[in-house]
């Protein structure tokens, strides 16, 4: 067992950088891949080299609508001095073939006049405007070049992403898998419905199984497991087919706390207790090569340590970075205060006041109270080294919940 923890309680935390700096090398990427139609690409990483098996466009067209031309026979074209051309379906010496944007060039041309500057006359077209070899022409490749190199192993795909590789003849990517995590909810007073006294609903599962899912993975939402050794010894050995292994609750050190010394028991614990609030009670370890994040009871900070750690473990594990929150600046409304050394995850709500954005801390703060997430707009991280932020201070409130 790690020398971090005593019968006592925590005696040392380790600090959030420096835990996820332990859990980045417990993490394997997957070297399983799959290919995928690019319908069902979107949001998955790209496990080889994507080259362009055609130019686009593939041929000459017209940028503009209006007449293409040799530029040559414009040259000295003015509103006073118009060049006269031969309106005609094909172009040549003094001719114009009428374009559409988006149209093949006809052979023979290298401009196109826009048709505001060109008024038919009979047969004859007047051109009111000079325009240069390749003006309002896309040449072949102006967009994407044959053999361009588009993506590298590890990008995550966007539906831009996807209508890019469509345009340049990609039907199918080769693609890692997506991430498995087995997610075990722990602990005798957890009932799916009806509580009794005493009993309490389980929402930590259902909550992180499908966080898994929105952050690209495949989640095996397991059924509660009962506080005994034998029953959570079970429960693990039968996920570790999985690529990571999530239990919520009993990660601390009170007496129906026995994951943390189950899991060390078949692997390792190399992280028990995190300086970060809320949700400190929180462990990793590793058995058999497969990471085991041990999340506390507590709902928010079961969600806290989820967003913290089993998020970046799952990017990982697929071979990409871990992209960052999004964002909005705002003004707090009230100072929130928060112990040096621990980083401080404060849940705020958003509202406009006289053209500003203003971040309000929700009155609940507790690690219990669920409604205080679920009510929320995000939240504001005070970093380690703070003791607290004032009141007027302009902070980044993070949107967690929105983050893939």
């Amino acid at each position: 067992m790690s020398d971090q923890v005593t019968d006592a309680g925590f005696k040392d935390r380790t600090r959030v950088d420096e835990a996820r700096d332990a859990l980045r090398e417990a993490v394997a990427g997957i070297d399983r891949t799959e290919s995928v139609p690019l319908t069902a690409a979107d949001g998955r990483v790209v496990a080889e080299r994507i080259t362009a098996e055609r130019s686009v466009p593939h041929y000459r067209r017209a940028a503009m609508d209006g007449y293409a031309v040799r530029a040559a026979d414009t040259f000295g074209a003015s509103d006073r001095s118009p060049s006269v051309l031969r309106a005609d379906d094909a172009v040549g010496p003094e001719r114009a073939a009428r374009v559409h944007t988006g149209s093949e060039l006809p052979e023979g041309a290298d401009a196109v006049v826009m048709v505001e500057q060109v008024e038919a006359v009979g047969d004859d077209l007047e051109v009111f405007d000079a325009v240069a070899e390749g003006e309002n022409v896309a040449p072949v490749g102006e967009d994407v070049e044959q053999d361009d190199v588009l993506y590298e192993p590890g990008h995550r795909l966007r539906p831009s992403d996807l209508g890019l590789l469509k345009s340049v003849g990609v039907d199918e990517v080769e693609t890692y898998d997506r991430p498995s995590v087995g997610v075990i909810p722990t602990g005798e007073e957890l009932v799916q419905h009806d509580p009794d006294p005493g009993e309490v609903i389980e929402t930590n599962g259902l909550t992180v199984s499908r966080y898994v899912e929105r952050w690209g993975g495949r989640a095996e939402y397991r059924n509660v497991v009962t506080d005994d050794r034998d029953a959570l010894r079970a429960a693990v050995q039968r996920d570790l087919t999985k690529d990571i292994v999530v239990t919520t609750g009993g990660s601390s050190v009170g007496e129906r706390d026995l994951i943390p010394d189950v899991v060390d028991d078949l692997g390792e614990v190399f992280v028990h207790g995190v300086a970060l609030k809320p949700g400190h009670p929180v462990a990793l370890g590793v058995v058999e090569e497969t990471p085991v994040l041990m999340l506390p009871g507590y709902p928010v900070a079961c969600i806290v340590n989820a967003v913290q750690f089993l998020r970046p473990a799952m990017k990982w594990t697929e071979n990409a970075a871990v992209p960052p929150h999004p964002t909005t600046e705002a003004r707090l409304d009230r100072k929130i205060a928060s112990e040096p050394g621990t980083r401080t995850f404060a849940r705020v709500t958003l509202e406009s006041r006289d053209g500003e954005r203003v971040a309000i801390p929700t009155r609940a703060s507790g690690s219990g109270i669920l409604s205080s997430v679920a009510q929320a707009d995000g939240w504001v991280v005070i970093p380690d080294d703070r003791e607290g932020v004032a009141e007027g201070e302009t902070v980044a409130v993070q949107d967690w919940e929105w983050s893939a």
